[in-house]
């Protein structure tokens, strides 16, 4: 069997990890393809080298843009490869623009689509990553879900067929990292104590694209570090509004730093305080890291964990993520296998390669 598999970001370079290396050992040919839209080192080519990842088949070199001329321009290069590889199936992952690509040329060629964090909803309903993983959902074969509420949300629209849960892909390689890492290493290199500081990340458009939403959460930022430090691996496309908007001011005694590899950012999830954070991957691996969350989004995909009270949703509201940041105590105890039991990679290779259907 021939699987081509689609990553262009961070979060899918870390499922394709634990899936790739499943799909191998249960005897599939995986073409790799990335589309290059994460293109910076830190972003990208660490992650494949830390991560043990196979040597990408294609690199498409889509890079930045817009969102069209991204999904248009992977689409374009995808279709390529795909018409050459004559795959059996295509393994696209989570929410972004090289997810929906992957799956528009899957349908548009009758290739079988394999969606990998399937079912997740959330508003604003116009937000791209949610246009992204709805397309994705409806035109996908296989729907691979992370939690059980992704499978009912996929009941609702009238998708039952081919749905899987199988727990998060996510969790698998948290697991494995987190037992092999030299944490102290990590909090010397960057010259922390454990449990005394809060770590930050910030890069969604919504956020970074809308001043007045990226200064509140900038002035919190700066706010809150001057009680505790703050760590801030600064995604590049933040990093370029940063500068062009000149807004360094607003971060205080905050500590900007490059996008770290992914073994140290488990390292820093593990031993901070609490994070604050837009990325999706972050909140579940801060809940993983058994470290609370304060979410900079009006809703979020993994709301399970708004509704045990673990993570805390903020929006942009600068006085809300101050003070939660500060001072939010989670629960003492919340349902154990929310994101399943850490096996699967393995359950999707298996039902891919036809031994578990």
């Amino acid at each position: 069997m021939k699987i081509l598999s689609i990553v262009g970001a961070r979060p899918q370079f870390i499922k394709e990890a634990v899936v790739g290396e499943q799909l191998r050992k249960y005897g599939a040919h995986e073409i790799l393809v990335h589309t290059g839209q994460h293109y910076d080192v830190n972003m990208s080519d660490v992650f494949f080298r830390y991560l043990e990842l196979k040597k990408p088949d294609y690199n498409l070199s889509v890079g930045s843009g817009t969102h069209a001329y991204q999904t248009g321009m992977s689409m374009i290069r995808i279709e390529e490869v795909a018409i050459k590889e004559k795959p059996d199936i295509i393994v696209v992952y989570g929410d972004t623009n090289a997810t929906v690509a992957g799956a528009l040329v899957g349908a548009k060629l009758k290739i079988p689509v394999a969606h990998v964090e399937a079912g997740l909803r959330q508003e604003p309903k116009d937000m791209p990553e949610e246009i992204n993983r709805v397309v994705t959902d409806h035109i996908s074969r296989f729907l691979f879900c992370p939690t059980k509420r992704a499978v009912d949300n996929l009941k609702l629209e009238g998708i039952s067929k081919g749905v899987y849960f199988v727990g998060d892909v996510m969790y698998d390689l948290f697991l494995k990292v987190r037992d092999n890492i030299d944490a102290q290493k990590v909090l010397e290199k960057h010259r922390l104590q454990r449990k005394s500081y809060i770590l930050a990340t910030v890069h969604r458009d919504f956020n970074t694209d809308n001043e007045e939403r990226l200064r509140n959460i900038l002035t919190a930022l700066g706010e809150i570090s001057h009680k505790i430090p703050v760590v801030f691996p600064i995604h590049p496309r933040t990093k370029k509004i940063i500068n062009r908007k000149n807004l360094w001011n607003l971060l205080g005694k905050t500590r900007a730093i490059d996008p770290v590899p992914y073994h140290e950012l488990v390292a820093l999830l593990t031993n901070s305080l609490r994070v604050i954070t837009d990325s999706g991957g972050v909140q579940k691996e801060a809940y993983f890291a058994n470290v609370p969350a304060i979410v900079l989004m009006p809703d979020t995909g993994w709301i399970e964990l708004i509704k045990h009270g673990w993570n805390v949703l903020v929006d942009s509201d600068k006085d809300l993520i101050a003070e939660k940041a500060l001072n939010h105590v989670p629960p003492s105890s919340i349902p154990k296998e929310l994101y399943g039991d850490g096996k699967a990679g393995g359950k999707i290779a298996k039902i891919l390669v036809g031994e578990d259907r």
